[in-house]
């Protein structure tokens, strides 16, 4: 007669949007790692847009409405990740999430982005701010509310 026990398999429960928001405040190297993955993705969008209007129009496309474009496109694809997934692609690859109060807005989509930019036009020093701010936030951080957290798997 077979008297062993059998046990059956349960997997764990699915993990909350909190839960996995719940990491450690992400180093700037990390931070720095994903937005160059996004922004190598960004790059190849630009390139496509590009290629397309040039086979549209059939010349060369110049001009503030083409910067202006792709300066939209950018800022669309950083918010849409944020807001829907709360992470883009290059945060996805290194761990990276963000962790708000909430849902992550369009609001806030448009402070974190701004921050970013006010970031870069500094030479980084909205990034490197997070080694002196006492809570370790970047101005992107701050502009938007919410943080970048590191993940664990």
């Amino acid at each position: 007669m077979n008297t062993k026990k059998h046990t059956h398999f349960r997997p764990e429960p699915p993990k909350s949007e909190d839960s996995q928001a719940s990491g450690t405040i992400a180093p700037l190297r990390y931070r720095l790692a994903a937005i160059l993955y996004d922004t190598l993705i960004i790059l190849a969008v630009w390139v496509f847009t590009i290629v397309a209007l040039v086979t549209l129009i059939g010349d060369a496309v110049l001009g503030a409405w083409v910067q202006t474009l792709l300066f939209l496109e950018m800022y669309a694809f950083l918010a849409f990740f944020w807001c829907m997934r709360g992470q883009t692609i290059g945060m996805l690859a290194w761990h990276l999430r963000i962790r708000s109060d909430g849902p992550f807005t369009p609001s806030q989509a448009l402070g974190r982005f701004v921050g970013g930019m006010a970031s870069f036009a500094t030479l980084g020093l909205g990034f490197i701010w997070m080694w002196f701010d006492r809570d370790g936030m970047t101005w992107s951080d701050r502009m938007s509310n919410s943080t970048i957290v590191r993940i664990r798997d």
